[in-house]
């Protein structure tokens, strides 16, 4: 698309990406404006609304990427944020993107808007899937009945997407006024029209929206939506008599005023895709790869067991790659420390400015960054897993199981989004309806083991367990999960009784992930690792030394220093746990700031000098002392980041002072377990 170019503008044409989880909406904004959204096979990807900016002919376009949703009932936060920004903001144009392949029940969304008034253009997309399955949409014919335009897009391949943006930019010009009209039968339009007659009464309420979809919504008693709305002597009016109202219909029709209307909406779709979809196969033909795939993975006593084995191969992978690499950084690390420590020598440079650059930046920062291997190739097989659309089987066959516990099968997504990081992990259970579920999901997501614990895991297994590096990590990532589901369970009994609400969700067809898309994903997320280590980790391994190194004439890392200081009034506090000296404990303290300074804080401490940092450990400590700080960095109080997401999103500061009250006590807790389990078992 040589006219389109992805650059800042200001002002010009608003436009919303609006569709269904996983409908290839957030590969489309990718698309139009060259960001680099995380993109997965599995719905829930997108959980806020994101922007990015493109010309088109010289017409600046901003772009607005709306959560996922199938409908805008605004039940759940990401259904709000969609629902509240097509409705108040009003965007000069709504791109919904269907998916050709499950046309119907994407329709529902395209009736919500359209019958809203907004200004719709339907992008088509997957239509390559439609096609290779024998499914034909006429987009022609779907574009006439529906008086929008239709575009057929493959948003993966850039097929499409321009003739889109052109029909997008001129029904910006020639806005779109006329809402769809749906009969929902005599008695319905009877209290309807005395509705609307009410609503048109209401300057304020006639202008802002359009009466019908107003009046509509108001029958079904959308209290989101009323809690948005001008309050004015018409709305309260009408609020008085919309439960009259709402008691007639549902005496005369036998059902609630909100499924009347759901039902007569699939009607209107049911009639509409009978009209625009052909399909050539039978019913034997539509079992698909994906349903011959999921027969095995998602099956009731197979799942969980394949669940496993995939994490238990995920993590043998990152390791049996990753080791070499490891060495080959560590060796490059101890050379940039020889060399400059030698440069700064000959250039007549001070001790202190010697051991500032040598063990502070070199042994700090560099004891975190060489285990950038194992990081990039984790992320490159989560990737590969989600990308493929594994991780929402994954989440599925975990759903019976959670449920049997009392646990919404729902809050296995954000956990396991929380093997990549738990502040997006956490934003992600906007997704769940159920208030209780919610912040149950966002109390425990801390106990899944994100990437910023895995150079405390590398470095630890490295020292003591070489020959099972895989499945010690792989127990220490089941052990989160363990405790995340037990604690929520607990959290389920005492503090958040009441009924569990159900779980449905989408299965995505299986796809083959393309090399691009999985190393975009990787280095998306490994990047921020890097960016890390050269901001928050810089700084902080800056002031460390610094502690390490004051009062002035002390030893420096020594247990004299305030470093040391620090370390050593905690100690005790660990000692039953296998790791109560004052090295250790400066670790986990300063690991509070970010997970991977518990290496750096190690790395300036111990130095790393020729060995390695990971054979000064081996010398050190005991495996089974080791194994038991690899519990407490798991499951102890979460980062400075996470806890500050937990406030967002729980506006709470109780419950975000609950959250690393009770973690700090479980990690503790079953360190302590582990170690004297394993000292009475003979194993210290």
């Amino acid at each position: 698309m040589e006219e389109m170019q992805s650059q800042q503008a200001s002002g010009g044409i608003v436009v919303a990406l609006a569709g269904n989880p996983n409908s290839g909406k957030t590969t489309l904004f990718n698309e139009l404006t060259g960001s680099r959204q995380h993109v997965g096979n599995w719905p829930g990807v997108t959980v806020e609304k994101k922007e990015g900016r493109m010309f088109f002919a010289g017409q600046p376009i901003q772009i607005v990427d709306l959560p996922g949703t199938y409908s805008l009932g605004a039940y759940s936060e990401d259904e709000a944020v969609a629902r509240n920004y097509i409705v108040f903001d009003k965007p000069d144009v709504v791109v919904n993107i269907i998916d050709a392949v499950n046309i119907e029940r994407n329709l529902y969304l395209t009736v919500q808007l359209l019958e809203m008034g907004a200004n719709v253009v339907i992008a088509l997309n997957m239509i390559d899937e439609a096609q290779a399955r024998q499914v034909e949409v006429r987009a022609e014919k779907l574009s006439t009945l529906l008086g929008i335009p239709v575009v057929p897009t493959v948003a993966t391949k850039n097929h499409g997407v321009k003739e889109l943006i052109e029909q997008v930019v001129a029904a910006a010009k020639c806005k779109k006024n006329e809402a769809l009209r749906i009969n929902y039968g005599r008695e319905m339009e009877a209290v309807l029209e005395a509705v609307i007659s009410e609503i048109k009464r209401g300057n304020a309420l006639n202008e802002r929206f359009d009466p019908r979809w107003l009046a509509v919504n108001l029958l079904t008693g959308d209290l989101k939506l009323i809690e948005g709305l001008v309050n004015n002597d018409t709305l309260n009016r009408l609020l008085l008599k919309q439960r009259e109202y709402a008691k007639n219909l549902e005496q005369a029709y036998g059902d609630d005023v909100e499924t009347i209307v759901a039902e007569k909406r699939y009607g209107f779709i049911s009639g509409l895709a009978k009209e625009v979809v052909v399909k050539r196969q039978s019913v034997a033909d539509r079992l698909t790869m994906s349903d011959r795939i999921d027969k095995i993975v998602t099956n009731r006593y197979l799942g969980i067991p394949i669940f496993l084995l995939l994490m238990w191969a995920m993590f043998q992978f990152t390791f049996t790659l990753g080791d070499p690499m490891i060495e080959w950084i560590e060796t490059l690390f101890e050379w940039l420390g020889e060399a400059g420590g030698s440069l700064l020598e000959s250039a007549g440079a001070s001790e202190l400015m010697k051991s500032f650059f040598v063990d502070g930046l070199i042994g700090g920062i560099g004891s975190v960054l060489v285990f950038m291997p194992n990081i990039l190739l984790l992320f490159f097989a989560i990737s590969l897993l989600e990308d493929s659309g594994y991780m929402a089987r994954a989440a599925y066959v975990m759903d019976r199981f959670m449920h049997s516990l009392g646990l919404h099968g729902k809050s296995f997504i954000p956990m396991l989004m929380g093997f990549g990081c738990n502040v997006p992990a956490i934003m992600a259970t906007r997704t769940l309806e159920n208030k209780q579920d919610r912040l149950i999901t966002i109390l425990i997501n801390p106990l899944m083991s994100c990437s910023a614990r895995l150079p405390v895991y590398v470095l630890f297994v490295g020292a003591f367990f070489s020959a099972y590096e895989g499945l010690v990590i792989f127990s220490l990532y089941m052990l989160g999960i363990v405790m995340a589901i037990f604690i929520g369970m607990l959290f389920k009994r005492f503090l958040f009784k009441g009924e569990t609400s159900h779980f449905v969700m989408e299965l995505p067809p299986y796809r083959i992930p393309t090399l691009k898309s999985t190393f975009i994903h990787m280095w998306e997320r490994s990047s921020s690792f890097i960016r890390k280590a050269g901001t928050i980790i810089f700084a902080v391994v800056v002031v460390i030394w610094v502690l390490s190194n004051l009062p002035a004439g002390v030893e420096t890392a020594s247990s004299e220093s305030y470093l040391g200081q620090i370390g050593s009034l905690v100690a005790p506090v660990f000692a039953p746990a296998g790791f109560g000296s004052w090295e250790a404990s400066a670790a986990l303290v300063f690991g509070i700031l970010a997970k991977e300074v518990v290496v750096g804080t190690l790395g300036i401490i111990y130095g790393v000098e020729e060995a390695g940092l990971t054979k000064i450990i081996a010398a050190q400590w005991t495996p089974l002392a080791a194994y038991a700080f690899m519990v407490m960095t798991l499951l102890y109080i979460p980062c400075v980041a996470t806890i500050g997401a937990i406030k967002r999103e729980t506006n709470s500061w109780g419950w975000t002072a609950f959250a690393v009250g009770y973690s700090l006590i479980l990690g503790w807790l079953m360190a302590v377990i582990v170690y004297q389990v394993g000292s009475l078992l003979g194993l210290g």
